[in-house]
């Protein structure tokens, strides 16, 4: 059982800089991030056209698509290894005998948008054909003659120097110009990278697409899920409307994460406004995981309409803050939404643990007021909290996420003066409280 405490002081305070929201993207897609499902993680290679179909079935059924879900995406292994004497990608003649284009019609006629994979080298990463030098050809054949509105675009087989003569920015500037061109006569398509952290695609990638990959390929385990919770902690200020860090596909339900270790990988995802992809087998999905992913109140602090920026890091907890740590990454988040302060709490022990913060520590809260607590996960109002919160016994690797409305002063004559004692001073210039 949780218990909520909200008496008691302390003494810490961590001053952390503001998110700078960035601007993405903007052709009249992807303003906010992708929801949907992507076959790599459950399938890899074992796709084909009923797979895609049968998948976009059960998204309806499951009440994922009434929850916002709306795109099914395929990943590698979709081509022949030989492009057309004219230089066409062109679609397994087994695998997809019917078209891609038949596909992407029933797909729409379902409700929802189509994705595919590609690559900006010579080959994609499962040694397909790739896009390098076939930019404008490949846009024309899989958005205007296939029909799909969504392009993840992968980073292997890269050229060598003397033969693209470019840097990581202009190899995908290629591919990014030939979407682009297509607007005014197709569509605006959903461009999202693939171009791992090592780059500093997050300084760039707003340029060029709607989100870009930040780490590496994600496993179905909780060393995984810290280190790109970790590694994305730094960077969170590279996300806004149109343009986001990707922190790679949802791996609910695939084996290796406990129940909480499912929540906490979702939270996180969900309120630092990564893309939502799921990686499921959805035919063996159980109902406790379709329960997290149709968590309503987080998907829509991650699609807020009115504050487009990721929660951060305002204190780092087991770690000294701004501490790089792969294994304990940081637990104490906040940012602003649409309906009030949002806090993301991460037990990242491998036992249970209580949590206290001072309210100002967030930015985003105002000192002297009270604040109404909804958790987002129990779905209750859980009273008010003045000046600071304590959260009890939390499991290994579990999260809280809590949503705080401002409710007015708080009552008069709380001793001390201040939550925070550090620099509390009367208006003669005394230093109160311990300073």
């Amino acid at each position: 059982m949780k218990r909520l405490s909200h008496i008691g002081t302390a003494a810490v305070v961590c001053l952390c800089t503001m998110p700078i929201v960035v601007q993405g993207l903007n052709n009249g897609v992807a303003k906010f991030p992708a929801l949907g499902y992507n076959t790599w993680n459950a399938y890899q290679c074992n796709i084909d056209q009923d797979l895609l179909i049968t998948t976009a079935q059960l998204m309806k059924s499951l009440g994922l698509q009434a929850a916002g879900y709306e795109y099914v995406n395929i990943d590698d292994c979709w081509a022949m290894k030989n492009r057309s004497a004219t230089g066409e990608l062109v679609a397994d003649t087994t695998r997809f005998s019917r078209g891609m284009k038949n596909l992407t019609s029933q797909i729409h006629d379902l409700g929802f948008k189509a994705g595919i994979y590609g690559d900006s080298g010579w080959f994609t990463c499962a040694g397909y054909p790739g896009s390098f030098d076939h930019e404008e050809q490949d846009a024309q054949t899989l958005f205007e003659d296939w029909g799909f509105d969504y392009l993840k675009y992968d980073n292997c087989a890269i050229p060598f120097d003397d033969i693209i003569r470019q840097g990581i920015v202009g190899k995908h500037q290629r591919m990014s110009s030939a979407l682009q061109n297509l607007e005014e006569t197709v569509k605006p398509i959903v461009f999202s990278l693939c171009q791992w952290g090592w780059s500093q695609v997050w300084l760039w990638g707003a340029t060029l697409g709607h989100s870009w990959r930040t780490t590496g390929d994600i496993g179905p385990n909780w060393p995984s899920l810290a280190s790109i919770i970790n590694f994305n902690s730094f960077i969170t200020q590279a996300t806004g409307y149109y343009g986001r860090n990707d922190l790679d596909m949802l791996q609910l339900g695939n084996g290796g994460l406990t129940f909480e270790e499912a929540k906490s990988h979702f939270t996180a995802w969900a309120l630092m406004k990564s893309p939502l992809l799921i990686g499921t087998n959805l035919s063996a999905i159980t109902p406790d995981i379709v329960e997290i992913l149709t968590n309503r109140e987080i998907l829509a602090i991650n699609q807020d309409s009115v504050e487009p920026s990721s929660i951060s890091p305002f204190r780092w907890g087991i770690n000294p803050d701004w501490t790089s740590n792969d294994s304990f990454p940081a637990q104490y988040w906040s940012g602003p939404s649409q309906n009030g302060t949002v806090f993301m709490l991460l037990n990242t022990l491998d036992e249970p643990a209580d949590m206290f913060f001072n309210l100002t520590e967030s930015p985003w809260i105002r000192a002297g007021r009270e604040y109404s607590v909804r958790d987002l996960w129990s779905h209750t109002d859980n009273g008010t909290a003045i000046r600071n919160l304590t959260v009890s016994a939390m499991p290994p690797h579990g999260v809280v996420a809590l949503l705080l409305k401002d409710a007015g002063n708080e009552p008069d004559g709380i001793y001390p003066q201040c939550a925070v004692w550090s620099q509390c001073t009367a208006e003669n210039g005394t230093l109160v409280g311990g300073n």
